[in-house]
């Protein structure tokens, strides 16, 4: 994993990122590679947001993980902050390599740094593997989550 990177996404990362976003039957549904405009203009306002961490991992200049990091400052918990991790990916000739772990790891890292007393993260309920995946990183299964389509 020496040779691995993991830093801030750009736009040149785009493709790379909504082809692994779309690389399981959940997200052949709700992803379009072919129109990226939607999300060159998210990856604009997520870099104007401080409390977004887009990040991509890196190797041998190929984009092969990403995930979002969002940070949450809040009233409950005696106004303890927070951090969320979505959309995590790994290119599916990496999965297994403990690139996973590494990305996990540098979000739980940075949440720390950035004064977090709480990460969270949803999974599709379908999601088994990623459920064995977080619960063996330390994360319960403790909530029961609800979304509401708009």
């Amino acid at each position: 994993m020496e040779d691995l990177a993991i830093r801030a996404a750009v736009a040149a990362d785009v493709p790379a990122i909504v082809a692994m976003l779309a690389d399981d039957p959940l997200g052949a549904r709700r992803e379009s590679p072919d129109d990226l405009a939607p999300y060159l203009a998210a990856l604009e306002r997520l870099c104007a947001d401080p409390h977004q961490h887009l990040v991509v991992a890196v190797r041998e200049s190929r984009v092969v993980g990403t995930l979002q990091l969002t940070i949450i400052p809040g009233l409950s918990r005696r106004g303890s902050t927070r951090s969320i991790i979505e959309g995590v990916r790994i290119h599916a000739d990496e999965r297994g390599s403990g690139l996973g772990t590494r990305l996990i790891e540098w979000a739980v890292d940075t949440s720390r740094r950035e004064g977090c007393q709480l990460v969270q993260l949803t999974s599709d309920r379908t999601r088994s593997d990623a459920h064995r995946f977080y619960e063996r990183l330390g994360f319960e299964a403790s909530h029961l989550g609800f979304k509401l389509q708009l």
